[in-house]
């Protein structure tokens, strides 16, 4: 599928939105994804996110696929 026919099918699943919450979390994706430099990441700050991230865990600081879906859907 070509990047047009994929923007075009997002655009129309978009339109069909009647979450406000979605469409509010899509809205700061757009302007995060925008406004970052997506320059890639060294092993040391990958590293870095991987520690963080297994601390997290180990705190119980995460959301289940079902507490997601749950708030997304």
């Amino acid at each position: 599928m070509s990047i047009q026919a994929r923007k075009l099918e997002f655009i129309q699943e978009f339109l069909e939105i009647q979450n406000e919450d979605v469409i509010l979390h899509l809205e700061s994706l757009m302007k995060l994804e925008q406004n970052r430099n997506l320059s890639p990441m060294s092993i040391a700050e990958l590293n870095e996110r991987i520690d963080l991230s297994e601390q997290d865990f180990a705190h119980n600081k995460f959301k289940t696929n079902d507490e997601l879906l749950q708030k997304y859907s």
